[in-house]
């Protein structure tokens, strides 16, 4: 008795609608004003609630994201409005490659706990490359496009994948900048026992790869069962067949699943190459931290990492045989020294003799400012 008393009382208000009113979204009267966005805006009060309650500090973000959200989409939806009406490729890639910008500043600039030498043009470049090549490719043969860079369809649907590349390439950069920084004496280790390049950077490679592509590998099993994806459910609101907005869903959803991976894994790539460099040396010298914490050394610790990776450089020249040290043409003499031995270890590695431990020595106290190392 209850229950119809309440059905009947919300079937009476203005801003309720029965299902089958959905099919005229569009309509005057289904049309949603600031009011109604003001309404919803309400429920972000139990957010900044729980943080003053619980102390989390996060109140003020809250309202900064929330502010944010509406003028980004405003603005979005007037410039969507241009560009639909135009159907310009010239502007349609144009806007492509401003939202490629504005991802590639989100990783690099604003979220990022580290950065390293030309962060945001590797971030750029992966994302931009791999969501346009998905985007084009599923909007032509999944989505049956002619052209495939219509522009009501093509800037959605790469929308879509910019803001899911964007989140796994953050966790993917995040993941082995901070592995670099934490594990550095694990990876001289291997350096120093003869580890190539590629030895080095591939279990770091797939760490942050497994950590980015978790969330969005958990998102595709779910999709359909707990959850109802926003594709999906804005079609059916706007009125279109089920089935049809359930296939247009997991076409978008395996566009996203391949462009997150392509994308992160590129990102990845870059910043492993640019710490671990060809000699190969790591370079923890070129990680700049953007937040100060405990853990965070001072500046001048910086220096020690580089001359750190001096001795390590040095230590792997007294124990590999001299044609491995000449990895590039500008090796130093000293570095590719023959007072080694050549009886190996491992992949590319030898243990020293006692000459090439006395000879080492002497290189180190020269490294070190004259200090007899222990």
């Amino acid at each position: 008795m209850l229950a119809e008393t309440v059905v009947g009382w919300l079937a009476q208000q203005r801003w309720y609608a029965p299902a089958a009113g959905y099919a005229a979204f569009g309509d005057d009267e289904q049309q949603l004003s600031l009011s109604n966005v003001g309404i919803a805006a309400l429920l972000l009060a139990l957010n900044v609630g729980l943080s003053t309650w619980l102390g989390l500090g996060m109140s003020k973000s809250v309202i900064i994201a929330a502010v944010r959200c509406s003028v980004q989409l405003t603005a979005l939806g007037m410039i969507l409005k241009q560009v639909f009406e135009t159907n310009n490729p010239i502007y349609i890639m144009g806007m492509a490659i401003i939202l490629g910008v504005l991802a590639a500043l989100e990783v690099s600039r604003w979220r990022a706990r580290r950065r390293i030498p030309g962060l945001f043009w590797g971030v750029f470049v992966s994302i931009l490359g791999s969501c346009l090549a998905a985007a084009l490719f599923g909007n032509a043969f999944s989505l049956n496009m002619d052209p495939a860079y219509t522009a009501s369809k093509f800037i959605p649907t790469i929308g879509m994948l910019f803001g899911s590349s964007l989140i796994g390439v953050s966790i993917g950069v995040d993941s082995i900048t901070e592995k670099v920084d934490n594990e550095r004496g694990r990876i001289e280790s291997m350096l120093t026992f003869g580890a190539s390049r590629w030895e080095v950077v591939q279990p770091l490679t797939a760490d942050a790869l497994r950590a980015a592509l978790a969330p969005v590998i958990t998102n595709l099993s779910v999709t359909g069962l707990i959850s109802i994806p926003g594709v999906m459910t804005g079609w059916v609101l706007g009125g279109a067949d089920v089935l049809q907005a359930s296939r247009y869903q997991q076409i978008i959803l395996f566009m996203i699943t391949a462009s997150t991976a392509s994308s992160t894994l590129l990102a990845v790539l870059y910043c492993a190459y640019v710490l671990v460099d060809k000699l190969p040396v790591l370079r923890v010298d070129r990680i700049e931290r953007t937040t100060r914490t405990p853990m965070t050394p001072a500046r001048s610790d910086l220096a020690l990492d580089s001359r750190t990776s001096s001795r390590m450089a040095l230590l792997r020249a007294g124990c590999r045989p001299k044609s491995d040290m000449a990895l590039s043409r500008n090796a130093s003499t000293a570095v590719s020294s023959p007072s080694v031995s050549s009886v190996r270890v491992g992949a590319g590695a030898s243990l020293p003799t006692p000459e090439a431990m006395a000879l080492l020595k002497s290189r180190l106290s020269r490294v070190s400012g004259g200090s007899n190392p222990s």
